[in-house]
């Protein structure tokens, strides 16, 4: 039996240092702002795309929708190739291809380029998100991964708020070309210091960040992090291993959508996501027509539901780390010390720790639509703060709702993590891009009131999904491990 002295020292999660997962999370939530800062950064100049390429204000709509379907498809490529071939491979790809289309929509003189070179931006930037996921997935343990996904899903939401702003200003003094100038001076720096700055994170090729790939393109900075690291590392977990082989599954986001471990609650989220899109698509129009506000106050108003898409991921992010601590301690003080050590990643009660709070925030997010619905009914009874609260409201649940979802998804796809992150984004952007098309219609059909009435009764409904997923999900993860045991012993038994 070995002596306390000569036993061999768990290795850490992950080598990286809490200064280097900083300045990684930076990185990767800067790359996630590309997605929303190309989708926003557009929305002033459309009148102005539309004069003049001499197209329909409704054409130009359609580059919008456009882009908001490739942005839900896009991902289900990038996320698997992420998973397989690094994090940093799929980096450098996505952003050359974001590069190429903005410098190609800076030069557009017709409105085909304009559509077409419209889905290969958002091609290029819509995976960032799924990338990130991925990473955050790879140097974080369950423990601390709820405080660092609450960063960087605030990151996200940074081009929510300024996007408008900043496309606005450029369009109005330089003409709207510039726009795409902006970004791609933007992106091809980000680029550089990306290709510089960020290591190569995925665990089926680099574990913890202690081993050291032989791919010059993923071996630097990994070097330098792994020479700069405090944390307490085997060197020797350096040496060059041969990375298992994999394949890139582009399927796999589908097939992760349609299981069962994680359908109900992705499902739930798309409405969610998409009730929050049609509030805010409705919003322009309505705050114009029913308060007779000018385009600059209209922009003004956004501002709300931004700042608590940010305040309210940041305080979840918190949350979701305490909860899994208390958890935790509660589910170690119920097993012995053998059973503890076997159990631990296997029978834990996952689905406590991380959706205790999705139903508080579901309900608080329908109280806010049916608000907002209710008080833009009556515009002349009701003064325009309180909407604006509403839109305040809805952002904060909204996000936080997908905070602890996406959270929930790494955790139970730690190996494809990209890949789940993709799945998700698949399913709220397709069913955004559904509600926001008949939003308008709706409204005029039925009234604002209504239409959001309907809205908030199918999000209740909605709830079924995480009632689901909290009562029948372990005992699925279970049986599966149980189905692969036993195909283990019967391979070994034929051998």
């Amino acid at each position: 039996m070995e002596s306390p002295e000569t036993k061999t020292p768990e290795p850490p999660y992950s080598i990286f240092d809490k200064r280097q997962k900083w300045l990684i999370i930076i990185i990767v939530s800067t790359a996630a702002t590309f997605s929303g800062f190309a989708s926003n950064i557009y929305f002033p100049a459309l009148p102005t795309i539309a004069s003049d390429l001499s197209v329909s204000l409704e054409l130009v709509n359609l580059t919008v929708t456009s882009y908001l379907i490739f942005q839900g498809l896009a991902p289900s490529l990038w996320g698997p190739i992420s998973d397989v071939k690094g994090r940093r491979t799929a980096y450098i790809c996505t952003f050359l291809v974001f590069l190429g289309a903005c410098v190609g929509l800076a030069e557009t003189k017709n409105y085909a380029t304009l559509i077409v070179l419209r889905c290969l931006q958002s091609t290029g930037s819509a995976s960032t998100i799924a990338i990130g996921s991925g990473v955050i997935g790879d140097i974080t343990s369950r423990a601390e991964r709820g405080g660092y996904m609450g960063i960087f899903q605030a990151g996200l939401l940074v081009p929510v708020a300024i996007g408008p702003v900043i496309g606005g200003a450029i369009a109005g003094s330089l003409g709207w070309k510039a726009i795409f100038w902006f970004l791609t001076i933007y992106s091809g720096v980000f680029l550089c210091l990306l290709i510089v700055l960020l290591p190569e994170t995925l665990r089926s090729i680099v574990k913890n960040g202690g081993q050291l790939p032989s791919n010059l393109l993923m071996r630097y900075p990994l070097k330098f992090y792994q020479k700069t690291s405090k944390v307490n590392w085997q060197q020797e977990a350096s040496k060059n291993q041969p990375a298992p082989k994999k394949h890139v599954d582009v399927l796999g986001p589908l097939r992760i959508l349609l299981s069962n471990h994680a359908s109900p609650i992705i499902i739930f989220l798309a409405i969610y996501y998409a009730v929050w899109q049609m509030s805010i698509t409705a919003m322009s129009s309505l705050f114009m027509t029913r308060y007779g506000l000018t385009e600059i106050q209209i922009g003004l108003t956004f501002i709300a539901n931004g700042v608590g898409s940010m305040v309210g991921t940041l305080i979840t992010g918190k949350i979701l780390d305490k909860d899994y601590r208390r958890v935790k301690t509660k589910y170690e003080a119920s097993l012995d010390a053998e059973r503890r050590e076997s159990a631990q990643g296997e029978d834990f009660p996952l689905e406590k720790a991380r959706l205790r709070l999705v139903p508080t925030f579901s309900l608080l997010q329908c109280l806010s639509i049916l608000l907002f619905g209710w008080t833009i009914q009556y515009p002349h009874k009701v003064h325009i703060a309180v909407p604006i609260v509403s839109t305040f409201i809805t952002g904060w649940t909204a996000v936080s709702t997908q905070s602890l979802i996406m959270t929930y998804l790494v955790d139970i796809f730690h190996d494809r993590s990209a890949a789940a992150s993709a799945s998700l984004n698949l399913a709220r952007c397709l069913f955004a891009a559904g509600g926001t098309s008949f939003v308008m219609p709706m409204i005029k059909g039925v009234g604002v009131g209504v239409a959001f009435t309907i809205c908030a009764v199918v999000q209740v409904l909605a709830l079924v999904g995480p009632l689901i997923q909290y009562k029948f999900a372990a005992g699925w993860r279970r049986k599966d491990r149980d189905k692969a045991e036993q195909r283990d012993e019967e391979r070994t038994n034929e051998k």
